[in-house]
C-alpha cells in the first residue's frame, strides 16, 4: 500500500490554555485535491503551519511524502509549495527579479531556470508586470506571485492558505482553472472562506471547527447523498399537501408557505428515483397551478452551515439544572 502524501495522526497544537487544533487525523493520497475549510478560527492556518514546519506541534505527528515534520524538516520543505494567507515579499525587487531570487533558494537548475520562471510566470499570469517593483502591486498581484513562487521547485505537494485572497472575479477564475489543472499532478491542499470556489476544484472536503475535524468525504459521496425536490404549487395548501403525501414515490413532504395560495413543498423519494416528471402530471391533472420543479443536490454551502449549526447549538445548549439538595 502507497504511502499518503500527507499522514496526520493525533495532531494538537496548544497556546498557553487555548487548545487550536485538538487531535486531527486525516490522510490525503498522492494527486488529490482537498479543500480544507472552517469558519474563523477553526484551527486551519494552525494546521497548515505546522505542516509546512513553520510551528511545532504539542503532541501527535504528520508526515508529508513521509519526512516528519518535526524531526526532518529540511526534507518536508524540499518536497513542498507553500502559499501563507499573506505573502511575504521583497517590496525593492522586480517580480523577475525575485522569482529569480527564490529560485535560486530552492536549487532550481541553473540551465532551465529562467524557462521554469517563465513557466511559473504563465500559471501565476504575472508576465504582464514581470518588470514591475513588487511594493508597487496590489496584494492580489502579490498573492499571484507567490503562487507563481510556490510552483518554481516543482514540488510534488503544494498548501495553499487563502490562495485567491485580494484577486477580482476573473483572477478568481483563472487561479481556480491553475489549481484544478495542478491536482492529479501534486497532492494539494488548500484553505478558503469562499465555498463555490472549493465546489469547482475539489476532490475531497475536511471541515475543521474548534480545532477538530467534524467532516470529512469525497466529492462523490458528496454529490452521492439523496437528493431534495422542490416543488411550488399553486391551491390549497392543506389539500395539495395531503395529495403529496398519498404519494407512493415519496418518503417525505414538507411544506413551507411561500405567498397565500402559493405553498413549496420539499418532497423526499424513496428509492432515490426522480419523481418530478411523474408529480408534475398528477399536479396538473388535479388543476392546481405549478410554479416551479426542480432538483437541489448536497451543497457545500449547506453541509458547512449544518457542521457551525451543530456547533451553535450545542454552544447555547442550557445547562442542566443541578439536582436539589438531599434534605439534612
Amino acid at each position: 500500500m502507497q504511502t499518503p502524501a500527507i499522514d496526520v495522526q493525533n495532531l494538537c497544537k496548544n497556546y498557553g490554555p487555548v487548545q487550536a487544533v485538538d487531535n486531527i487525523t486525516f490522510q490525503v493520497p498522492h494527486g488529490e485535491l482537498v479543500g480544507f475549510l472552517g469558519p474563523n478560527g477553526a484551527g486551519k492556518s494552525t494546521s497548515m503551519r505546522i505542516l509546512t514546519t513553520w510551528l511545532p506541534a504539542s503532541s501527535g505527528y504528520a508526515r508529508l511524502n513521509g519526512y516528519d515534520v518535526m524531526y526532518e524538516s529540511m526534507q518536508v520543505r524540499k518536497h513542498i509549495g507553500y502559499l501563507p494567507e499573506s505573502v511575504p515579499v521583497y517590496g525593492e525587487m522586480r517580480v523577475r527579479e525575485y522569482l529569480t531570487y527564490r529560485a535560486k533558494l530552492k536549487g532550481v537548475d541553473r540551465r532551465g531556470r529562467a524557462a521554469k520562471i517563465d513557466e511559473c510566470m504563465a500559471k501565476g499570469r504575472v508576465q504582464g508586470v514581470a518588470n514591475r517593483l513588487l511594493s508597487t502591486l496590489s496584494k492580489g498581484y502579490r498573492q499571484r506571485v507567490g503562487l507563481a513562487d510556490t510552483l518554481l521547485a516543482d514540488p510534488p505537494i503544494l498548501i495553499l492558505d487563502e490562495p485567491t485572497s485580494g484577486l477580482d472575479p476573473v483572477q478568481i477564475g483563472e487561479t481556480l482553472a491553475t489549481i484544478k489543472a495542478l491536482g492529479g499532478r501534486h497532492t494539494i491542499l488548500f484553505s478558503t472562506h469562499v465555498l463555490p470556489e472549493v465546489e469547482r476544484v475539489y476532490d475531497r472536503v475536511i471541515i475543521i471547527d474548534k480545532g477538530r475535524i467534524k467532516f470529512d468525504e469525497t466529492k462523490k459521496a458528496i454529490e452521492g447523498r439523496e437528493a431534495t425536490y422542490l416543488l411550488e404549487v399553486r391551491g390549497p395548501a392543506d389539500a395539495v399537501a395531503g395529495f403529496l403525501r398519498e404519494q407512493p414515490e415519496l418518503a417525505a413532504v414538507e411544506a413551507k408557505p411561500v405567498e397565500p395560495d402559493l405553498t413549496a413543498f420539499e418532497l423526499k423519494a424513496r428509492d432515490r428515483k426522480d419523481p418530478r416528471e411523474l408529480l408534475a402530471a398528477r399536479v396538473a391533472a388535479k388543476g392546481w397551478g405549478l410554479r416551479r420543479v426542480e432538483v437541489q443536490r448536497p451543497s457545500l454551502d449547506a453541509i458547512f452551515n449544518d457542521v457551525v449549526r451543530r456547533r451553535e447549538t450545542v454552544a447555547v445548549a442550557p445547562a442542566t439544572e443541578p439536582a436539589a439538595a438531599p434534605a439534612a
